[in-house]
């Protein structure tokens, strides 16, 4: 049996996913030791600010969508946010059962003082980096997550 029927792309794309994967783990655990002393985790991180991107309040399903994750999870981490002060429930006017989720102030000082870590962090991540490097990776990064959301849409 040969070894690989893979073309010369797929074989550099299978190493960049394996990459990926790996960088999104050491991503993940980074964000957690960063924001760990403001009670957050990198997950809880990423919803604040997904709702702090939305142009406005969202149900978690949407939100859900938005961050290409489970509707379950995302629910999760809301009602522990809900539990915790950083996020309130309001009435949806267009879906009675499917709440928005909305920044409280303590969520909003929270996400501000989550993002103030960060600056400093990804500016020394980033050094030595090319910004052209990077804006090219982002490109294709893109351009693979558009491929694979109209895949997904076609078998739903």
């Amino acid at each position: 049996m040969p070894k690989s029927q893979r073309t010369p792309a797929g074989d550099a794309l299978t190493n960049l996913v394996l990459d990926l994967f790996r960088l999104n783990s050491l991503l993940l655990t980074a964000g957690d030791r960063l924001v760990a002393k403001l009670g957050l985790t990198s997950a809880r991180w990423q919803i604040l600010g997904a709702i702090v991107d939305a142009e406005r309040p969202q149900p978690v399903a949407w939100l859900a969508r938005d961050l290409g994750a489970n509707r379950q999870n995302v629910q999760r981490i809301v009602n522990d946010l809900h539990a915790e002060g950083l996020v309130a429930f309001e009435t949806n006017p267009h879906h009675r059962r499917a709440q928005l989720v909305v920044l409280t102030d303590k969520g909003r000082r929270a996400f501000d003082a989550a993002m103030a870590l960060q600056m400093p962090w990804v500016n020394s991540l980033s050094e030595g980096l090319s910004v052209k490097d990077l804006q090219t990776v982002h490109r294709i990064v893109a351009a693979l997550r558009t491929k694979l959301e109209s895949e997904t849409e076609g078998h739903t």
